[in-house]
């Protein structure tokens, strides 16, 4: 991942570990940040909590932080575990029905949810690679650098992410009847 002047000079303002400028530094990433979280969360209210979760643990963990070069793909990282953690919380309750559904039909066309249902389907590992780069824009070799896996399996996990999601759609024939 390449880095502007500005981030890099605010990279290395966090050796200081001044809440402020460690808060300021997220800050530059917050709209990509908001738009992971979403992305795996579908409902801005819990993006935005995640996104409030990932900046505590991050501060908590600050020194544990190796490279500060590495400092957005670190908080991406935080992000995500944040994000699946979650999810997993979600799959243990049941979800209010205005709570839910109130935002994905208002928010969310026909054809949206049902690839949001699809994608749910397929393989965590890959399911990652695919909301990253399909919903995120993101390269895979800052795919790779987030999850700290080879841009090779990375680019495996898209290619069976890819194909699982194909296999779950065509199984799902009444998907072309409107």
């Amino acid at each position: 991942m390449t880095m502007t002047n500005a981030e890099m000079k605010k990279v290395t303002i966090l050796d200081t570990r001044s809440e402020t400028d460690f808060y300021d530094s997220i800050l530059v990433h917050r709209e990509q940040l908001y738009s992971i979280a979403y992305s795996y969360l579908r409902n801005r209210n819990d993006a935005l909590e995640a996104m409030q979760e990932m900046t505590c643990r991050a501060w908590i963990k600050r020194k544990t932080l190796k490279d500060p070069k590495a400092f957005k793909s670190w908080i991406i990282r935080i992000l995500i575990y944040v994000c699946i953690d979650e999810q997993r919380r979600r799959k243990r309750s049941m979800p209010l029905v205005d709570e839910r559904l109130g935002e994905q039909i208002t928010h969310i066309g026909h054809h949206r949810m049902e690839m949001l249902w699809a994608l749910e389907q397929v393989k965590p590992k890959y399911r990652h690679v695919l909301l990253l780069k399909y919903y995120n824009d993101m390269t895979l070799s800052e795919i790779a650098n987030i999850l700290s896996k080879p841009e090779g399996t990375v680019k495996t996990w898209q290619h069976k992410g890819l194909k699982q999601l194909r296999t779950i759609i065509k199984n799902r024939g009444d998907w072309n009847h409107e």
